[in-house]
């Protein structure tokens, strides 16, 4: 008997294959929702993030950098930068 071809294997493979597509539904899902935060973080900085250039004060400035150091984080470890750098 082929062990290539026995059910055990068969199982096997079928079990690794609905996992497979499963994780490939799970990543396409979790990309669907950066894609959405992203599209809302860009329409809301194309609008100057709700300001003013009259009423910019530094909280405004304040809570830009806030988003900008929780930015980078993501950036440095997407493409191995900063403390993320091999």
């Amino acid at each position: 008997m082929n062990p290539i071809t026995t059910p055990r294997h068969q199982l096997r493979a079928e079990k690794a294959r609905r996992n497979r597509e499963a994780a490939l539904s799970a990543f396409i899902a979790k990309k669907a929702e950066i894609d959405e935060m992203l599209a809302r973080l860009q329409a809301l900085s194309d609008d100057h993030f709700e300001t003013h250039p009259d009423e910019i004060n530094w909280g405004d400035v304040g809570t830009l950098e806030h988003y900008a150091s929780l930015l980078k984080r993501i950036t440095d470890s997407a493409f191995g930068e900063g403390e993320y750098a091999e």
